[in-house]
């Protein structure tokens, strides 16, 4: 088996959550899922993202410090050595000559040995954005979100931070939950920052790293993209679009497009079919350059522009591949949607999501273009991201109010049909990811937002549960373990839900 092979075969290892006996059979499933795409692939060209990969990288690095430092209140070697190993990977850090951390102008600065230096800057409540070379600013105004929520000191949960002071039932084991609590925290190495346990929307357990606190924003990756999803759904609520209805992506429209085909459904099911490259792909291969999942997050200018005019790759609703053009897609259809309405974007999060729910601490950076990153770069509280859990745990209800569509966490928990069809029982709707497959040591309607580094808001609907666990990268594996062997201890802590 040759190194692409190797490289390509763990990766599916990975994404599939499987562990096959032998190598044959896993080969036999590969070649299986790649013969299927081929059969299916459309007569498009693949065009690789410009520019050079170290740079890209180092863009990466300079934004991940940026919102470490700045948003986490991490230190910064800590940071460099610790946090945020997908868009920046370590190795290649070492390449960095000169880093300048200016805590005043909350501004990274990273040199290259040729000489070329990345930047990155904190934008109010943009986040962290890195800058295009040569530039030291953004083509957009950061906005001072307002947020309409009561003092948190003052206010019970979950609007605020407030515990109640009721005893649990005798059917909820405390001594059971404490030890959970315990071992979900996992060892040193885990370098778990936030674990939040909730029972029937109260919280039942919480712990946190030395360096946080209960309202410390933190990195999330990829549970950003259910994030988005959720923004979607408000969006639908209110009559802006309709899952049925064909993507309105302006670059789309000209007569004969055939990606007028794609459904909004297709796209927040990982299903869009537009053609781009991810290092998760099962036939990815590094000598064809630096992938588009990554360029999503570095290109330093418009990553929305980028989506739009990739082609498509498979018919949709035909192959799933888990790629960030569609998240990318879901917030440009989100951007769209609300200058549509005359609303200001930047405040649509905290106005129609997080004020209602009772999210204080949550930021969503952009592009310099300011378009949110909504595939990956929301930093909240554990406790903010228990909340977003348990609006789906409501069926999108809250305190009386429907947030979300009728039927949108049926979506949302529900395997996706060209998942099903590549026997990758993984993903649902809206960004989440479901348990088909049984590989968590969950009941299998569980699902979860996810995000690389071992970061994650499992929705346990069997037992009324929500657990979030959000670390650093380095720790995942030693997090993702321990994490594990919590759930069997919480499962029997509390009974069952009634039907």
């Amino acid at each position: 088996m040759t190194i692409l092979k190797r490289i390509s075969l763990a990766v599916f290892l990975m994404s599939t959550g499987c562990s096959p006996s032998t190598h044959e059979t896993v080969e036999d499933s590969l070649f299986a899922l790649n013969a299927r795409a081929a059969s299916l692939e459309l007569d498009t060209e693949y065009f690789p993202p410009p520019g050079d990969e170290l740079h890209h990288e180092t863009a990466g690095f300079a934004k991940i410090l940026c919102s470490a430092v700045f948003i986490t209140g991490l230190d910064a070697q800590d940071a460099a050595t610790n946090v945020g190993g997908f868009i920046s990977h370590f190795e290649e850090r070492a390449y960095v000559v000169d880093t300048i951390v200016d805590y005043d102008q909350q501004l990274v600065s990273l040199t290259l040995p040729d000489g070329v230096t990345r930047t990155a800057k904190r934008y109010k409540n943009q986040g962290c954005v890195s800058h295009a070379i040569g530039e030291d600013s953004v083509y957009f105004v950061p906005t001072d979100v307002t947020r309409n929520l009561p003092s948190a000191e003052v206010t019970p949960w979950p609007m605020g931070d407030i515990l109640s002071p009721e005893p649990w039932p005798a059917d909820v084991n405390m001594d059971l939950i404490g030890q959970a609590l315990d071992m979900g925290f996992g060892p040193e190495e885990a370098q778990t920052l936030g674990l939040v346990i909730t029972y029937k929307g109260r919280i039942l357990a919480e712990k946190y790293g030395s360096e946080v606190n209960l309202h410390t924003p933190l990195e999330s990756w990829s549970m950003t993209k259910s994030l988005t999803g959720t923004l979607m759904g408000v969006l639908i609520e209110k009559g802006v679009y309709d899952l049925e209805q064909s993507a309105p992506i302006p670059e789309w429209q000209a007569e004969g497009d055939p990606r007028q085909n794609i459904k909004i459904k297709d796209i927040m099911r990982m299903s869009s079919g537009i053609r781009i490259r991810n290092a998760g792909d099962p036939d990815y291969d590094p000598e064809l350059g630096y992938p588009d999942h990554l360029y999503l997050y570095t290109a330093t200018d418009n990553s929305y522009e980028w989506a739009a005019t990739r082609p498509q790759q498979w018919p949709p609703n035909t192959v799933g591949r888990y790629r960030n053009t569609d998240p990318v897609l879901t917030s440009y259809l989100i951007r769209l949607g609300v200058e549509g309405r005359g609303e200001n974007y930047h405040e649509f999060p905290q106005r129609e999501l997080f004020d209602k729910i009772g999210i204080h601490d949550g930021i969503i950076e952009t592009d310099p273009q300011g378009n949110f990153l909504g595939q990956g770069l929301a930093f909240m509280s554990a406790r903010d991201w228990a909340r977003l859990a348990n609006l789906y745990l409501q069926d999108g209800v809250w305190n009386g109010e429907r947030i979300l569509p009728e039927g949108y966490v049926e979506y949302a928990s529900t395997l996706a049909p060209a998942w099903i069809a590549d026997d990758r029982l993984q993903y649902g709707g809206a960004f989440f990811w479901v348990n088909g497959n049984g590989s968590w040591p969950v009941p299998e309607s569980a699902y979860s937002m996810r995000g690389a580094g071992g970061q994650s808001a499992t929705i346990i609907p069997t037992h009324d549960l929500v657990v979030v666990r959000i670390g650093k990268y380095t720790g995942s594996r030693a997090g993702g373990i321990a994490l594990d062997a919590a759930y069997e201890l919480l499962l029997e802590a509390v009974p069952e839900a009634k039907e």
